[in-house]
């Protein structure tokens, strides 16, 4: 059985599809998943669906897409959410220089702010970082003194070498469809410098759906092709890597167990 550590069915595309996928997580091979929020509206949906399925847990968050929309009331909000026992950490946050669908700086306004919430909540942290991970490591390492509650680096698409440094602050890393592309060179080379007790998978459907279903809408049940291939590349059998990343999953956030 494996956990995925990142799901949207919160997304649109998902939600009224929520009771099926979830009623056939066990002939799926899943043991539970997370669903992530990226604003208030998906938060909220989140923490709703997990207080509504016992296999589903919460992350409640503002995307860096939205980081103009993070502010006291919404800290207010997300802080009262987490009481919710099934919210198991503060994410997806971060930077996106991809995209830029908010300025920079206050995407690191918004970054600071929800990570030093965080550790006032008492809650791990899950990353989105796209196109910006030299920024997002200089932003954690200021900020290390908020971290001591876990941090997980979603979709890592960052260097091997850059492993290095995230590990000064026993980031765990997560990994998901993209390993199965066609030009997954780099993700492939990252996966393998990864200490493997800091090792997560995630499918972030509905996007990133791995091959060979790229082009269709990403289910968790398409979990089962990342972890083929991740042990495939590292050289070592499904059950291990299923048994080793459920474990660190639930090292990491605590309210799961």
């Amino acid at each position: 059985m494996i956990i995925d550590t990142h799901c949207h069915l919160n997304d649109e595309r998902l939600t009224g599809e929520a009771d099926r996928i979830v009623a056939d997580f066990e002939k799926d091979g899943i043991e539970s998943a997370i669903c992530v929020g990226y604003d208030m509206p998906s938060s909220e949906l989140a923490v709703k669906q997990a207080e509504k399925y016992d296999k589903v847990y919460a992350a409640i968050g503002i995307h860096p897409h939205d980081a103009d929309k993070a502010d006291y009331p919404a800290y207010e909000r997300l802080s009262t959410l987490s009481s919710s026992k099934k919210v198991v950490a503060i994410g997806e946050i971060g930077l996106d220089y991809y995209y830029e669908n908010t300025v920079r700086a206050i995407q690191q306004g918004a970054f600071r702010e929800q990570l030093e919430l965080a550790s006032v909540l008492g809650l791990p942290v899950i990353l989105h970082i796209r196109d910006a991970y030299e920024e997002a490591r200089r932003i954690l390492y200021e900020c290390s003194r908020y971290l001591l509650n876990g941090v997980l680096l979603h979709c890592y698409s960052g260097s091997k070498e850059m492993v290095a440094d995230f590990d000064k602050i026993d980031a765990y890393y997560a990994f998901g469809g993209a390993i199965t592309f066609k030009n997954a060179r780099r993700n492939v080379e990252a996966l393998m410098a990864v200490p493997k007790d800091r090792l997560l998978f995630e499918t972030d459907c509905p996007y990133m759906t791995p091959t060979p279903f790229r082009g269709k809408t990403n289910e968790p049940k398409y979990i089962k092709y990342v972890v083929e291939k991740a042990a495939e590349v590292l050289k070592t059998s499904v059950e291990e890597l299923e048994d080793l990343t459920t474990k660190n999953t639930k090292t990491l956030f605590m309210r799961m167990k």
